[in-house]
């Protein structure tokens, strides 16, 4: 029962809201050449198809394919069978089947792709996990799970409130990079969990691309990236655990290199020039507000004359890591 009631809740969710405007990124033909399937079972096949798998697809993970070719198999399957790209069913079995029986039935294929799902909700917070890989490690996604429901509603509640409560975790064996976030959902790499099992602040750096939600045109990708890090040195949960810290300052550096070094400057110019730098320049960047000049009114300087006092001083920060083991 628990396990339809998820099912129903995740199609739902990921299904039917994006019916209106991703049933048209996705089409379906039946192959049928011996025309074993009446007019009706057809349309009950599509009609099921343009709910079911746009939001299967939103939740799937990584490229997911967007052309699909359903054929009749008997031998393949006693039901329906369905993956990304390719649905089987049995002619058979289908006669006579109410929609909603193969809406049911459609839903429980698809999920079969995945090694593992499942959906947690705490203190007003709801977190989807699915992953592809079967050699993912429990201990990992556990570790994952519990910290975003540690620092993703504190950080919520302190950069927007208003961002989404319900997110979703994909692990994905397709997906070469470390994570992306877009939407509520949150992309990991299976082989970047596996190299690095105990970076679990991976989780608190794309989190705050989710509270983020600066649209497009915002502001500059480093900037951005930048203060998604500088997020993850703040309110990391375990930095120290992940083996992971700010570089040391250096001539050949930028602002715009982004990522740790944007965000170590961002610490020193939290300590030494205006603390809630960061928090504001957000607020700006969400509110489509920030331009080069939000640099002067917030601190009376221009950023490459910040970043020139930074070169002068770099170590004039004092920086502290978070760490599981002395807490």
């Amino acid at each position: 029962m628990i396990k339809k009631l998820f099912i129903l809740f995740l199609f739902v969710s990921f299904g039917v809201a994006t019916m209106a405007q991703k049933k048209r990124d996705f089409t379906i033909t039946i192959a049928d050449p011996s025309n074993v399937l009446d007019v009706e079972t057809k349309s009950h096949l599509t009609f099921a198809f343009n709910v079911l798998y746009p939001g299967f697809a939103s939740a799937d993970g990584y490229r997911t394919k967007r052309d699909v070719m359903l054929e009749v198999a008997n031998n393949e399957t006693e039901t329906i069978k369905a993956k990304a790209g390719e649905i089987k069913v049995n002619s058979e079995w289908i006669k006579g089947k109410s929609l909603k029986k193969i809406n049911a039935e459609f839903k429980e294929a698809l999920t079969k792709s995945w090694s593992f799902y499942s959906t947690k909700k705490s203190r007003g917070y709801r977190l989807t996990f699915i992953s592809k890989d079967p050699l993912l490690d429990p201990i990992v996604r556990q570790n994952l799970i519990d910290t975003y429901f540690e620092i993703y509603p504190t950080l919520v509640k302190k950069f927007n409130p208003k961002s989404t409560h319900d997110v979703l975790f994909v692990v994905d064996t397709a997906y070469k990079a470390v994570a992306e976030a877009s939407g509520n959902r949150i992309l990991f790499s299976a082989n970047y969990l596996k190299a690095h099992p105990t970076d679990i602040d991976v989780v608190t750096h794309e989190t705050m691309h989710i509270v983020q939600g600066y649209g497009y045109s915002a502001g500059p990708v480093w900037l951005t990236e930048g203060i998604a890090d500088y997020v993850r040195y703040q309110y990391g949960v375990d930095n120290v655990g992940s083996k992971w810290s700010l570089p040391a300052y250096n001539t050949k550096q930028s602002y715009k290199n982004s990522y740790r070094i944007t965000a170590r400057f961002f610490a020193w110019l939290e300590q030494n020039v205006k603390s809630g730098l960061v928090a504001s320049l957000d607020q700006q960047l969400r509110a489509h507000q920030y331009t080069e000049q939000s640099w002067v009114n917030l601190t009376g300087k221009n950023i490459d004359q910040l970043w020139d006092d930074y070169g002068k001083n770099p170590d004039k920060v004092n920086l502290k890591y978070s760490d599981k083991k002395s807490k």
